[in-house]
This record gives C-alpha cells, structure tokens and sequence, in this order.
C-alpha cells in the first residue's frame, strides 16, 4: 500500500488527468474516472478516439491536459504507459498513480531517475477513495 503523503501529495493536485479514460463502465478507466467524480475531485479524462466521456471533454493526449493538472492516474497496458510517462514528464507532471496492471519495471525505473511522485505498488484508487459502481 502506497504512503499516505504520497497519496495525498496526488490528490492535492487542482485537476486529475484519467489516461485510459473509456465509455465502457465496465472497464477500469470508466470507473478510475466515476471514482474521482464521486469524490469532487476535477478530471479530465484522456483518450485518443472520445472527445466526451462521463459529460466531461476528453482531451487525446497527456500533451493536450491544462497546466493545472499536476498528476495522472494510468489505466493502460504497460507498452503504453511507458509513452504516456514519458509524456507527462515532458510536460511537468511530477504525480503518476499506474493503477494494478499498467506498471512494468521500465516505467518504475524512469520515474525513479526523473524523481516522481510514484504509486505502483498495486495500490488502487478505487479502494483507497472508495468506489460505488452505480
């Protein structure tokens, strides 16, 4: 389980990015996304195809999210979080929660050698905030 200040240190951020943001609200990115709508945390979903998902505008890319967001939650496969780290790196994004299934050992190793604000223990949002699927 991910430290609390780390935790905190995410969720202090004014705006979320949800990278693997989906319609389907069966799948992880739905509720990562519902999760922190539930809680009045500001969103913004990303997602390369959508331009709206949950009412909110989705932006494409990590490039694309405003300056406010300071930290990102992940629901990709790992191929793919590899380039969105990157991405948010770029950009000066220094807080990155990879939800159980999008980490690799390369992505935790980059963002070690870039300083960032890591959870990727298996720590998952929808337990620590507490997720209604309705």
């Amino acid at each position: 389980m991910a430290e609390k200040p780390q935790i905190d240190r995410f969720l202090g951020s004014a705006t979320i990015g949800v990278v693997g943001a989906s319609k389907d609200r069966g799948k992880f990115g739905n509720k990562v996304l519902r999760c922190y709508q539930q809680h009045g945390y500001p969103v913004i979903p990303v997602h390369p195809a959508q331009a709206e998902i949950e009412g909110l505008v989705a932006v494409s890319s990590v490039a694309e999210l405003p300056d406010e967001v300071a930290s990102i939650s992940v629901i990709t496969p790992p191929q793919i979080s590899e380039k969105v780290v990157q991405q948010a790196v770029a950009k000066g994004i220094r807080n990155i929660w990879l939800q159980p299934g999008a980490e690799s050992d390369e992505v935790i190793r980059y963002c070690a050698e870039q300083e960032i604000n890591l959870i990727a223990d298996g720590t998952c949002i929808l337990v620590v905030l507490g997720f209604s699927g309705h």
